[in-house]
């Protein structure tokens, strides 16, 4: 999973993922509230990827790893 700040850039790293790597489906966009806090500014959102049929390849995590940083957060296996 993608860990991203906000949730525009979440839906943005989603749609650019669709695009380059249509073989992963569907991605959800999930808001992960931090422990104790319910202000919407302290979420985390979360874009999920499935590993494809195939499994998951070094080049494929890499890319992953380049559009988190793109998108100003990180993947975390989940």
């Amino acid at each position: 999973m993608l860990v991203l700040p906000d949730r525009d850039a979440a839906d943005e790293a989603a749609e650019d993922l669709s695009a380059r790597q249509p073989s992963l489906g569907d991605l959800d966009v999930v808001r992960d509230a931090l422990a104790g806090e319910d202000d919407a500014e302290d979420a985390q959102w979360l874009v999920v990827v499935e590993p494809p049929e195939s499994g998951w390849t070094t080049d494929l995590l890499a890319e992953l790893d380049a559009l988190a940083i793109e998108y100003e957060g990180w993947r975390e296996e989940g």
